[in-house]
């Protein structure tokens, strides 16, 4: 391995060593503090070490890794969301029970899988990927086994996601059997005449299967809202910023990759899984009274306004879709960062009566918290509005109008259901009740970093869109 690549792969090894440390470092003694700190360090070293990898020319690693600007904006973003949850999570997690420095462990391994797929170019790191992020996952979202839930969650995550990797894997192996090859170049080459064997389409429909479990596409949602409601809030974050994040970033690379808009019939099934993914997504969350589930099922409808933007091919598709998942990211963070900051010691706070009067009791929070609601929601001069304009603009240049029609009505319908914790957190409480402080340094650094994250980009989006373009640029 040349230099030039070992450096690139730096970002990969300081987290992989991170998660060793960590461990090393409970083995010796156990410390919240010390652990918190290390965690943070790290994500924050493999962070800066980006500046190393290139942005120019890729470098391929062994054809299993690229190591370029796309991937870097991926990685740094996924850094980013798993400093910050880490960061939310000490306060919560000392609330709630002890002996939890495993929990930033497993945090940096979620973190490294999905920085894997970020820059996978090869269907093994692209498992292997999935597998570590997986892995990881299933520990944390049952890691309060004690609650009523919890280990639920836990066991269907893993029972669905076990079965989702087989279809993946299966489809792979169906891949290489038909077309000899596992490293995306060669399959573009392979498919470049717009014809595919049977065999193969048959691999990629499975593909299909599962990349739609892991972003929670329809019909492949059924786990989402089990899962946010039995896991602790600041994993339910996790799943919905990191992990997604990480999936969309390779979904994007495979498909631009494999010029896999040559195939009509790929693209309307995608299409489809688009536009029913916003509408059930928002007409379920119109059902709910439970906040983390509300949230749940509007994480299934983003994914669906993602998908309308890379599905145009334009040139605005990587922009759009990227600067849409950043925005929402930031605003899945917030909402969950609220919900982790009210959640008591035994539950999570997530019914929208646990939110009723809260402007009264705390009112910079439940300020913070609509904040975050009205960007989900796509209002004017929040970084969702604009989030929703790119996409609705690639759209129209792409003539997608039946997916555009769809993204507009769905988008209204989730409005309602916004509103609705919004109304229970300005409304006035049953009972007198005194204002009392919430904020320490850390939350409060936490929301105001979040909300002037998500005004600035509502206002002035162009520095954001010219950061993507130019880290897109080598794709």
């Amino acid at each position: 391995m040349s230099t030039n690549e070992l450096m690139s792969l730096l970002p990969l090894m300081i987290t992989a060593g991170g998660a060793v440390l960590l461990l090393m470092l409970i083995g010796i003694k156990r410390s919240h503090q010390v652990t918190h700190l290390a965690a943070m360090a790290t994500l924050l070293a493999a962070f800066l070490s980006l500046v190393f990898m290139p942005h120019k020319q890729p470098v391929y690693v062994q054809h299993l890794l690229v190591m370029d600007s796309f991937g870097a904006l991926y990685m740094g973003m996924i850094f980013l969301a798993s400093f910050f949850i880490i960061l939310i999570s000490r306060r919560y997690l000392e609330n709630v029970t002890s002996d939890v420095e495993e929990y930033y462990i497993l945090i940096l391994l979620a973190t490294l899988g999905s920085t894997v797929l970020a820059v996978s170019h090869h269907f093994i790191t692209f498992f292997l990927g999935i597998e570590i992020l997986s892995s990881s996952l299933y520990v944390l979202i049952a890691f309060f086994r004690y609650r009523e839930h919890s280990l639920e969650a836990g066991i269907k995550y893993l029972i669905l996601a076990a079965v989702s990797s087989a279809f993946l894997l299966f489809g792979m192996a169906l891949v290489y059997a038909s077309l000899g090859t596992m490293y995306f170049p060669d399959l573009a080459s392979f498919l470049k005449n717009g014809s595919v064997p049977a065999i193969a389409a048959g691999g990629f429909g499975l593909i299909i299967v599962g990349v739609g479990f892991k972003l929670a596409l329809v019909p492949f949602h059924l786990w989402t809202a089990d899962v946010y409601e039995g896991a602790p809030a600041p994993v339910s974050a996790l799943v919905a910023t990191v992990s997604k994040g990480g999936v969309f970033a390779l979904w994007l690379r495979f498909i631009l990759d494999l010029d896999a808009f040559q195939f009509p019939a790929l693209m309307m099934v995608l299409g489809i899984m688009a536009a029913v993914s916003m509408l059930t997504g928002n007409l379920l969350a119109l059902l709910q009274n439970n906040v983390k589930r509300i949230l749940a099922y509007s994480s299934i409808a983003h994914m669906g306004y993602l998908l309308v933007a890379f599905l145009t091919g334009s040139h605005l598709a990587v922009e759009s879709s990227t600067f849409y998942l950043i925005a929402y990211m930031i605003t899945s963070l917030g909402a969950f960062g609220v919900v982790t900051v009210i959640s008591g010691s035994d539950r999570d706070a997530t019914s929208i009566d646990d939110y009723k009067g809260l402007f009264t009791r705390r009112p910079w929070l439940a300020s913070f918290f609509a904040i975050m609601l009205l960007s989900l929601a796509g209002i004017p001069l929040t970084a969702g509005f604009m989030g929703k304009f790119y996409i609705l603009m690639a759209g129209v240049e792409a003539n997608l109008w039946w997916l555009v029609i769809i993204l507009v009505i769905s988008s209204t319908i989730g409005l309602f259901y916004y509103l609705k914790i919004i109304l229970a957190m300005f409304s006035q409480p049953e009972e007198n009740v005194q204002p009392k402080p919430v904020f320490n340094l850390t939350n409060t650094f936490f929301f105001v970093v979040l909300s002037v994250g998500l005004i600035g980009l509502g206002i002035y989006p162009t520095l954001l869109i010219k950061i993507i373009h130019s880290f897109s640029m080598v794709m």
